[in-house]
This record gives structure tokens, C-alpha cells and sequence, in this order.
């Protein structure tokens, strides 16, 4: 559960240590001797945001909408199966009951947080929906706050629920079907039009991470569903007469994750110590995280875009140190580099070819959902980003569509952290070693399924292509290569970068920094306003205390606490562009046109 929920940073402390040979009796011991270090939000900083913002007399001006980052909105089963019955209404995502779920229940857990990999919906018998409310994402668990910072000091400014929503959603759909299932896009347009009716002013949004952009945004998505006449049905002026603002935190605007969807591997996987890798392995396999990913459609939108134009190759790219040894651009590396490239695949891959290879070694089905649900290109010409705006496939993409409304008095605000070594994992530059092919009963109908080293005994050949599940060959990163004497150095097969520890930097601010100021994907001319802070982080206190900047904790960061309530009371003039990294200079060796 650790490794899982680490993929998205939530860094959780050691669990206390549990004797499963006594379970009943450790469990009830676990659940009352919390430990001081779970209780992250009383370092004394309650409030005092809000407390400050009072003291100026600013009070709450614009209503308040916040949407959620990926695996942060609670889940909860609604299943009547008999099976499932005893689960009814409760979490089997976030709070301390998930545990005991995962602890105790892995096989039913696992059925439940699975969707239909064909319908990318329910499968049979089992039912499970986002948790609703502010508490659906105010904390994870126990003492693990999330939004409960913010919500705290807006609060004290006089919001409450009557001008202050937020908009949870199951993050394991596609955009697509979160409308087609639960209506949510448009439960949200009601929702804002209602805020708007009710206050007499326009709405503030601020978004988190996944939430930030296009479900990949779970909001600028809304902008293009909300206009689409053939969708919410909204007009060209919705967005410019019901929105005021837009936050976005810690946006991942780019990219976040392909490894998990090849090898079911991320950072804290490959950088288990051996035994627990072993126990992981033997608990929650590679094979079942890899079919739990990929079943998972809303994390696809994660997905690298924008292809070597964006990310460079094999010997530059536009974030690379000057004395760097190998090049960003190398999205995946190699040990052994031996092997022929008679299928177009070169030893080492830039994203281009990396995209490519790793859908090729997935099921057809999951092919199916990426082509059906997403699109991962750039497109420049003017004529064909107009087009795309009625395309549905497109919108998450910044680098496919006019990405931003027409809406002239719309205010941009691009907040994230800088400073924190991110592993780029999760983007690129992995290093992986290839094993023997495989059946692989998951990959039935993948494409990937050839050989790509005839005659080398291995048993690659499969004349029964169409009758038997395919061959797979199977890959994992390198955990065992960690070099930090190079530049960038590689720890455990990874990469490391700049960024907030989640997310790479090109990825949080070469559309604020550059994109976004084009006209080509703006094209009313919308202030963006673009603020880096630095990740200043007290190391006695869990959670980094007022000035980190962690992809997470800087939810309860005071810098980013002082924005938000700033824009939401009206004062969001005084915000000024603050850059503490390279990014204009990274965003500006960007081949953009």
C-alpha cells in the first residue's frame, strides 16, 4: 500500500510494526496508539493565514472551488453483492479502513479498485464511487492532511459550504467516461453557475496536480466540455462569465507517469531494501500492479506529450546541465544495448520511440482506451487547433488544442514548488533490462507481441499468434545501477532531476513560463502569473513545515495558502511572477514552432 500510494507522493511514514500472528489484538492496538508522528497538522500554524488576511480586513469576495490532484478524492464501495455487502458505504480508498482492507481483504480490495478493462466502467458486481464533500479530500487518512490546511484558512475568512465546494471524482476514470458514468462535468457547471447566482460573483478555482490540467485537467478539461455545443453546451462566453481565476498547483501540464502501465515499477518500488521487495513481490506482484494500472484509464492522462519536440534526444534536451553526461532525452536506456533494432526500436529511446515500445507491450484493450481517450502529439498549425476543440481526445492535451478559453478577464495563477530532487522515473529516463519472453495471459491481442531476436533459442517464436495469448517479453527497470558521480546522476535505475520530488519541472512550468504566452494556445491574450517557490523544508517537522514545497505538502505551505486566499478575496493583483529556477531559459529551447 506504501509503494502505491508513494507513486502519487504521498509519503507515508513507517507504519507502526504489527504482529499478524495476533491480528485481532493488533489491529485494535494500531488504530488507538496513533503516533505523534501521523499527527502532521498541529505544528502550531493552524489558521494563521486566514488570521492574517482577517487583520488587513479581507473576507471571502469570490465563491471557491477545489479539485482534487489523482488518488487524493476518497473512494467508497457501493456494491450489493453479497460478497461486498460487508464493505457497504465504506472507504476502500483513503482512511485507516483501507488498510485493515488491504491487510486482511487483498483479493476482495483489488476487485473492488479494479474497472472493466474493455468499458474502462464497472465491472460486474462490484460498485465503487467517490466519497462526497469536503471531507472526501481534506485528508487521506488520519492525522495525513491534504486540503484541510486551506480549507482551515479559508474558513476563517467566512467561507463554508455555502461559498466554498469541493468537487471530488473518481480518479480511475477517464474524462470521458467521468461524465458518461457520474455526470460530473456537468454536476460541476451546476455547481458554478449556482455559486455564481447565489454570491454575485465570479468563481475562484484551484486545482491540484492531476486536477490541474485537463483531468490532467479536471478543470481546463471543463473549459472545452463546458464551450463543446455538443457537450455542456455552454457558449464561447461561459468561461469569461462565470470564472474569475484559475490556480494551478503543482500542475502536471506535461507529464507524470508511464513506467507503472510496462513493469507496475516506480521509485519506491525499485528502492525497496531486498526483503522488502520480496515481501511486496510476493503480496501485490508486478503482473497484478501492472493489471491494476491499466485498468485505471484516468491515469493515462499522464502520459508524456508533445514527443521528442518537446523532450529533446538522444544527446540534448532542453532541461540538460550543460555538462551533462546523458542527455534527458534518453527517455529509456538499456544495460544490454545487443540487441538488433529491425523492428524500429532503437537500443536506447527518446519519447517518440519510448511511447511506442511501451504500448506495444500492453493489451490491446489498453491500446484501445489510449487511442479512444487521448492524444499525446503537438500541433501548430492554426486551422487544425481550432478543429481540435471539438475533439474530445484532444482536450487534456495543452500542445492540441487553443488550450485556454477566450475568456479575456480570466486570470492565470501557475503555483509550484522547486528544489526538491525529483526522480524523472516517472517521465523519463528509466533504465531498464530486458528478460526472456513470456505468455503473458494479460497481454492477449497486444501488438507487441513479436519477436525481436529471431534464432536466439529463447523459444520467441509463437506460430499460434491468433489461438494462444501472445508472448510477452518481460522488463523491469535496473534496480541495481546507481551511479551519482555523473551528471544527471542515476540512483536505482533512475534518473533525477529538478522539480517538486513528484513532478519535473519542464512539466510544471514550460506552459506557464512559454506555451501559455503564445498566442497559438492563448489566444485572448490571459494573464498567466507564474510563482516557483523554493522548497525550504524543516527537517524536524514530517511534513516540511511553512516553507516546503513538495508536490503534496505544499498544500499546507504558507506561501501557497497566501495566494489562494488572496485571489479569493480580491486582492489578486498584489501577485507577482517569482522564478527561482531556470524554466524560462529551459521553456525557451523548446522547439514551440
Amino acid at each position: 500500500m506504501s509503494a502505491l500510494v508513494n507513486e502519487y507522493d504521498f509519503n507515508l511514514p513507517q507504519l507502526p510494526g504489527l504482529d499478524l500472528s495476533r491480528v485481532e489484538t493488533e489491529w485494535s492496538r494500531f488504530r488507538s496508539n496513533i503516533p505523534e508522528i501521523w499527527k502532521f497538522n498541529n505544528d502550531g500554524r493552524e489558521f494563521q493565514v486566514g488570521d492574517e488576511m482577517k487583520l488587513r480586513g479581507l473576507s471571502a469576495k469570490h465563491p471557491v472551488v477545489l479539485i482534487p490532484g489523482v488518488v487524493s478524492t476518497g473512494l467508497e464501495s457501493w456494491s450489493t453483492s453479497p460478497s461486498f455487502r460487508a464493505f457497504f458505504r465504506e472507504k476502500v480508498w483513503g482512511g485507516f479502513n483501507m488498510i485493515s482492507q488491504v491487510t486482511f481483504n487483498r483479493d476482495m480490495w483489488i476487485s473492488a479498485m479494479m474497472l472493466d478493462p474493455i468499458t474502462g466502467l464497472d465491472p460486474p458486481y462490484t460498485k465503487v464511487r467517490a466519497a462526497e464533500g469536503i471531507d472526501a479530500a481534506s485528508t487521506f487518512i488520519q492525522g495525513y492532511w491534504i486540503w484541510h490546511a486551506i480549507v482551515e484558512n479559508l474558513a476563517v475568512v467566512n467561507y463554508d459550504t455555502n461559498n466554498l465546494y469541493l468537487a471530488p471524482y473518481d480518479w480511475r476514470l477517464s474524462y470521458y467516461n467521468l461524465e458518461e458514468r457520474d455526470g460530473y462535468f456537468s454536476k460541476l457547471k451546476n455547481t458554478i453557475e449556482s455559486l455564481k447566482g447565489r454570491q454575485k460573483e465570479k468563481v475562484v478555482i484551484a486545482a491540484h496536480s492531476m486536477g490541474a490540467t485537463g483531468r490532467l485537467t479536471c478543470f481546463i478539461y471543463v473549459f472545452k466540455w463546458v464551450e463543446s455545443p455538443e457537450h455542456g453546451a455552454g457558449g464561447p462566453d461561459w468561461v469569461e462569465n462565470h470564472i474569475a481565476a484559475y490556480i494551478s498547483i503543482a500542475g502536471t501540464h506535461l507529464v507524470k507517469a508511464m513506467a507503472a502501465f510496462l513493469s507496475g515499477e516506480m521509485k519506491d518500488t525499485v528502492q525497496m531494501n531486498p526483503a522488502g521487495a520480496y515481501v511486496l513481490e510476493q503480496f501485490f506482484s508486478r503482473k497484478e500492479r501492472q493489471k491494476l494500472f491499466r485498468s485505471w484509464a484516468g491515469s493515462a492522462s499522464m502520459w508524456i506529450k508533445g514527443g521528442d519536440t518537446i523532450w529533446g534526444n538522444l544527446t540534448h534536451a532542453p532541461d540538460d546541465d550543460y555538462n551533462t553526461m546523458h542527455s534527458h532525452g534518453e527517455l529509456i536506456s538499456f544495460r544490454n544495448q545487443s540487441f538488433p533494432d529491425g523492428n524500429g526500436i532503437s537500443a536506447n529511446m527518446t519519447s517518440n520511440a519510448a511511447g511506442t515500445w511501451i504500448l506495444q507491450h500492453t493489451p490491446s484493450h489498453f491500446q484501445k482506451m489510449i487511442a479512444t481517450n487521448y492524444s499525446f502529439d503537438i500541433e501548430r498549425n492554426e486551422i487544425a487547433l481550432k478543429k481540435n476543440d471539438l475533439d474530445h481526445t484532444k482536450w487534456s492535451n495543452p500542445l492540441e488544442v487553443r488550450r485556454l478559453p477566450y475568456a479575456p478577464s480570466l486570470k492565470i495563477y501557475c503555483v509550484y514548488g522547486h528544489g526538491k530532487e525529483t526522480e524523472v522515473t516517472k517521465l523519463r529516463s528509466s533504465r531498464y533490462t530486458l528478460g526472456k519472453y513470456e505468455r503473458d495471459v494479460t497481454a492477449e491481442g497486444g501488438t507487441g507481441a513479436r519477436c525481436i531476436e529471431p534464432g536466439t533459442g529463447d523459444g520467441c517464436i509463437n506460430p499460434y499468434l491468433d489461438l494462444k495469448p501472445p508472448l510477452s517479453r518481460t522488463s523491469w527497470i535496473d534496480s541495481s545501477y546507481t551511479n551519482e558521480t555523473v551528471i544527471p546522476k542515476v540512483r536505482n535505475g533512475v534518473k533525477m532531476g529538478e522539480g517538486d520530488g513528484t513532478v519535473n519541472l519542464l512539466s510544471l512550468g514550460a506552459m506557464c513560463a512559454e506555451g501559455w504566452k503564445r498566442p497559438r494556445w492563448n489566444p485572448a491574450g490571459i494573464k498567466i502569473t507564474t510563482i516557483e517557490l523554493p522548497h525550504q523544508p524543516i527537517t524536524s517537522i514530517p511534513r516540511g513545515g511553512a516553507n516546503t514545497s513538495d508536490h503534496v505538502d505544499i498544500l499546507g505551505s504558507t506561501g501557497l495558502n497566501k495566494i489562494i486566499l488572496k485571489v479569493a478575496t480580491g486582492v489578486g493583483d498584489e501577485i507577482e511572477d517569482n522564478y527561482v529556477s531556470n524554466i524560462r531559459e529551459y521553456a525557451q529551447k523548446i522547439r514551440w514552432d
